[in-house]
């Protein structure tokens, strides 16, 4: 069988209402699926599925008084494990480098703190973060890859502040 992409992506969040907010209104995705899943046990778990772009999804979930989760925790995967938020994050495609400029200048409009576009050589990005701390980016290719680009090879020397890698 051959591959055919994700189905979706699961994250957790504590505020659920906020983090769907930012995900509609300021990225401007669309909330397909809304659930409210009740627990036998106990308390609920809220359940939104948001469309990305091409059926590409991501499901948060927020648990409400259910036994065994904790109801505070770093939703954010990186500051948990102790690590720079750019080592777990999510790419949004933005088309082409217009589309990224756009998308950053919009993204700033909405009150996002926003890097400067990040040349990688075969892509251009942009790195901001979610109400949960999750580091998110859009990118556009500016080229093909070959066989070369799969070769391990120093090709980029950057700041650490120019990945995303500096302290939250």
């Amino acid at each position: 069988m051959a591959n055919k992409g994700f189905s979706h992506i699961g994250l957790s969040t504590l505020d659920l209402d906020t983090t769907k907010d930012f995900y509609e209104n300021v990225l401007g995705f669309k909330t397909v699926r809304f659930d409210a899943i009740e627990i036998k046990e106990g308390g609920q778990i809220r359940h939104a599925i948001i469309d990305c772009g091409r059926d590409q999804l991501i499901a948060f979930m927020e648990a409400r008084d259910v036994p065994g989760i904790p109801a505070e925790y770093d939703a954010g995967i990186n500051r948990g494990l102790g690590l720079p938020s750019a080592f777990y994050h999510f790419a949004f495609e933005a088309g082409s480098e217009g589309g990224l400029e756009e998308k950053r200048q919009e993204l700033i409009k909405k009150g996002v703190k926003v890097t400067d576009v990040f040349d990688h050589d075969w892509a251009k990005s942009i790195y901001f973060k979610d109400p949960n701390g999750i580091q998110l980016e859009f990118c556009c290719y500016t080229r093909d890859l070959n066989q070369q680009d799969a070769e391990l090879k120093v090709r980029i020397k950057a700041s650490v502040k120019q990945l995303g890698l500096d302290p939250d």
